[in-house]
């Protein structure tokens, strides 16, 4: 099960730092509807010694049943937000950070980050917010959490063969 998709912008910037190792920092600074731009549109919207800004459209944003968990990871955190995986690439002869996936899964941008992604965060909206806490409770259903006894406190057989094992290692 799927939601329709809801279309997305995507605004970069790019300020300056006072960092010799690091002259300036990349984030995401906001997330709008696309209604209005073409997919996959690049767009500079300001390019100064202060400030840089990129506009990028056609992100697609369906919350899937599946990615339940995630969604309500997300929500139930104390600042619920939109993930943005970004890279570096050259637009138009100039070194830009890329957004390259919008999400709203917290395990969606886990998967991201532990596969070296570089995984921004900017606060969701109260609408964006409602939605998936709606989606939530139609689909996630928590997994039950079951009682697991260690073998060694299970007595009798398995800990005889257990030390026996032991035993067998140690020369005993």
């Amino acid at each position: 099960m799927e939601t329709e998709a809801l279309k997305v912008a995507v605004v970069m910037q790019r300020v300056p730092l006072a960092n010799r190792w690091q002259p300036y920092q990349w984030k995401p600074i906001e997330i709008s509807a696309d209604a209005v731009l073409p997919d996959g549109g690049a767009h500079c919207l300001r390019d100064d010694e202060i400030d840089t800004r990129w506009l990028f459209a056609g992100f697609e944003i369906r919350l899937y049943s599946d990615e339940a968990e995630g969604y309500f990871l997300n929500i139930d955190s104390p600042a619920p937000c939109w993930f943005v995986m970004s890279r570096m690439e050259e637009v138009d002869g100039v070194d830009v950070a890329v957004p390259k996936q919008v999400t709203l899964s917290y395990n969606e941008a886990a998967r991201l980050m532990d596969g070296g992604e570089r995984v921004d965060t900017l606060p969701a909206s109260r609408d964006i917010i409602e939605h998936m806490a709606r989606f939530v409770q139609e689909h996630y259903r928590p997994e039950v959490k079951k009682k697991r006894r260690k073998p060694s406190f299970e007595g009798g057989a398995g800990v005889e063969q257990m030390a026996r094992a032991e035993g067998e290692q140690h020369g005993s």
